[in-house]
């Protein structure tokens, strides 16, 4: 199967699933699930939980466990990092953010629902996703407490928080190269490792493969960033469902900072060959390279 029909097989299980998690409403405050499924439904690669999936695959090839078994004990953990997603999108286009109306071709959230209810929505999908991996009866209470450690860890300060705070100062100081790859390893990488390394908690990794998967998943965020900063330049709202020139507008260091169009674009086909090459060892790593590859390309 080609990696663009294996990924839409695997959202269209991961939007099942999800569904399955944000279905309950209330008649006296419904708003707040509107809003939570709003944002979380309206699409997107499902990049996170395909990688989650794909590395409990990777595991249960490695040590020699059922596949299917594994998939499926992944699955609460693939929902949780798109609920963790999804709710830092949603904070990311608040006016005290970066203040976006567009987010995947629709208004955003609190366009919609407005500015107190879009900050719940991702307040609620950040909790919602601790509730569902250490809910997740599939796995041991072991693997469990690891996922959820791990989510807390890449999603907080030391995390994914962190680097959108330096991602904020970016926008009044204009700070080096080294800065600017922590803030990527941070903002965007973290998640990226977390959704790779859930994988490897459910399908039951080894040491080898856990380290593999970070090194591959750090490859391939940053090479996902470059691509980012360049579609911010080169692309088009319509394609990419969100407004482009918003980085030059906000004054934000980008990897275009230090680099041209060119330039920028060979940086991360070396960083996607030295991520596929982490991998490349182990059986049944295919899907994942062709991911990376696939990622240079992406227009969206």
């Amino acid at each position: 199967m080609e990696i663009k029909e294996l990924m839409k097989a695997d959202a269209a299980e991961v939007e099942s699933a999800l569904l399955g998690y944000v279905g309950e409403t209330d008649p006296e405050f419904g708003v707040i699930f509107d809003a939570m499924r709003y944002s979380l439904m309206a699409g997107g690669k499902r990049l996170r939980p395909f990688l989650t999936l794909e590395f409990a695959r990777l595991a249960a090839a490695e040590n020699g466990s059922d596949a299917d078994e594994a998939y499926g004990r992944a699955m609460p953990y693939a929902c949780a990092v798109e609920m963790i997603h999804t709710y830092s999108l949603i904070h990311d286009d608040l006016p005290c953010m970066d203040n976006d109306d567009l987010r995947r071709g629709k208004p955003t959230s609190h366009k919609v629902f407005g500015y107190a209810n879009a900050l719940l929505a991702g307040d609620a999908l950040l909790t919602k996703a601790f509730e569902t991996a250490a809910g997740n009866e599939l796995a041991s209470p072991g693997q469990n407490c690891r996922a959820v450690r791990l989510m807390a860890e890449c999603a907080g300060a030391s995390g994914m928080v962190g680097g959108q705070v330096l991602d904020l100062e970016g926008e009044s100081t204009r700070f080096g190269f080294e800065t600017l790859k922590r803030l990527q390893s941070l903002k965007t990488g973290e998640l990226i490792r977390c959704a790779s390394l859930l994988g490897c908690i459910a399908g039951g990794a080894s040491e080898r493969l856990e380290k593999a998967a970070v090194e591959y998943s750090m490859g391939i965020g940053r090479a996902f960033q470059i691509e980012d900063d360049i579609l911010d330049v080169t692309g088009s709202t319509e394609t990419l469902g969100k407004p482009v020139g918003s980085d030059a507008e906000s004054h934000k260091t980008t990897f275009l900072s230090f680099m041209t169009i060119p330039e920028a674009r060979a940086y991360a086909k070396e960083l996607t060959s030295r991520a596929v090459g982490a991998i490349s060892g182990f059986p049944g790593s295919e899907a994942l390279a062709a991911l990376a590859e696939s990622l240079l390309s992406r227009n969206n």
